[in-house]
């Protein structure tokens, strides 16, 4: 028997992935977690880290390919943590997506239900309508791109295969005004020096909007960088100067500057116009958002009579696109400007059976339900840490007919699956969307069915 420790290598078969998109294999009783592998491979793997149950490791020799396995379109591929999957084909990445879904539901929630193939992108690259990019002068260079796997150390960037091109042409110029005039980067670990993220917003008629995020209320030569910017893309509509000198990983503070332009763009989604501005919440892949709010009117099954009830509705993304077909949404968003940009959106859309509470998503549905409310449906579409343990009793108290659950974590997903089982009500569909291409993340939406409801 080999002897399992740091350094030795082994011959290990790839069974699996992890949810962070990891190849997954066993050894003598261990699970071992490689990156950059495809399940059905055999590979040699040289352990770096070994812990009672679990080993890390990294591939030396693949003995046996799988005929998923591609060559990475990214020069950046092995040093980015940006994507986790562009060793292999999509076909795969969407399977090993559909097997995280699967596996979460029924290991952490214990549900079976029939889950068809992730609806996949049309065009998995260019997707990105949000970059953020940090910026720094380690190691004595500037470098304004991504970070690397597991740390705060940017890599530099030159291009991106998930970001427009408009992108890549806005940070090569803002990258050469920075170099030109001598603008400091802000470094984390002292506090000190200026710039700290490059953030563009771009939508499908070919416009961008950018925020230089800062350490300070002034840009040096800021007339420079707008000239710049302009020549760059001829698309920009505006250049917004966002200071941020608290010391956090937050990267946008609440003070904005217009340097020039508009401080904002539209963007069209299932029929309704929505205004953006740099703190605005909206997914980050168009069409494919399209698809998911689809779904969810879909599963809602509305007549035009019932009262819905929308939780963590945002600037009113998919509370617009079911008061088209309900007789009266009301939507609960915990930010006030996303609130107030919801309303706007409302008007702007000509959609009257809609209204907007701020406030903590439990605590307006409480609220809610003590003054009677009894909506037909509900939909919540949580962060990534899914619902607070008090919400789905409350809802549950409300007695809707259906729930409609929008995840953008299986495993969170899974876990208050089963408080609602719990509470009277069945999964009874699930459909993963992938709003992430190349990436590890995927979207889940479930229908929850209250027990004897239909």
């Amino acid at each position: 028997m080999a002897e399992i420790r740091k350094n030795t290598v082994h011959a290990l078969d790839i069974t699996g992935y992890t949810a962070e998109g990891m190849g997954v294999g066993r050894l003598e009783g261990r699970v071992v977690f490689v990156p950059a592998v495809v399940q059905g491979e055999r590979w040699m793997v040289r352990l770096e880290k070994v812990d009672r149950r679990v080993a890390w490791g990294r591939g030396t020799q693949l003995l046996r390919p799988s005929p998923e396995r591609i060559a990475p379109d990214c020069p950046l591929y092995s040093r980015c943590g940006g994507c986790q999957f562009r060793h292999m084909t999509y076909a795969e990445e969407l399977r090993a997506k559909r097997q995280r879904i699967a596996d979460a539901l029924e290991r952490v929630g214990h549900v079976t239900v029939d889950l068809p193939p992730v609806l996949g992108a049309e065009e998995p690259d260019r997707y990105r309508n949000k970059v953020q990019l940090p910026v720094s002068q380690g190691r004595g260079r500037l470098a304004v791109g991504y970070y690397r796997p597991r740390s705060h150390d940017v890599l530099d960037a030159p291009d991106c295969l998930l970001q427009p091109e408009a992108v890549t042409r806005l940070r090569g110029a803002f990258k050469g005004w920075m170099e030109e005039h001598a603008v400091p980067a802000y470094d984390e670990r002292t506090g000190r020096g200026l710039v700290r993220h490059l953030y563009v917003r771009t939508n499908s008629r070919g416009e961008s909007l950018v925020c230089v995020v800062a350490n300070g209320d002034r840009l040096p030569c800021a007339g420079e960088l707008t000239e710049a910017l302009r020549r760059a893309e001829p698309g920009l509509t505006g250049v917004v100067l966002n200071t941020n000198d608290r010391d956090t990983n937050v990267i946008l503070g609440d003070r904005y500057a217009l340097l020039w332009g508009r401080d904002w763009l539209e963007e069209e989604l299932c029929g309704s116009t929505f205004r953006l501005s740099v703190p605005s919440f909206f997914q980050i892949d168009r069409a494919q958002t399209e698809r998911l709010y689809g779904l969810v009117l879909d599963l809602a099954q509305l007549s035009g009579k019932e009262t819905v009830l929308d939780l963590y509705c945002g600037i009113g993304t998919i509370s617009l696109v079911l008061a088209r077909r309900a007789g009266r949404v009301i939507g609960a968003e915990i930010l006030p400007q996303a609130v107030e940009d919801a309303e706007e959106n409302a008007r702007r859309n000509g959609i009257s059976n809609a209204e907007f509470f701020c406030g903590d998503a439990g605590a307006v549905a409480r609220r809610l339900a003590a003054e009677g409310a009894r909506p037909q449906m509900v939909c919540v579409d949580p962060p990534r840490k899914g619902l607070a343990p008090e919400v789905p009793a409350i809802l549950a108290g409300m007695a809707p007919e259906r729930i409609v659950y929008v995840s953008c974590d299986p495993a969170t997903l899974a876990r208050d699956a089963a408080r609602f089982r719990d509470l009277g009500y069945q999964v009874t569909s699930a459909q993963g969307v992938d709003l992430f291409p190349r990436t590890r993340h995927v979207e889940t939406v479930v229908c929850l069915d209250r027990t004897g409801a239909r």
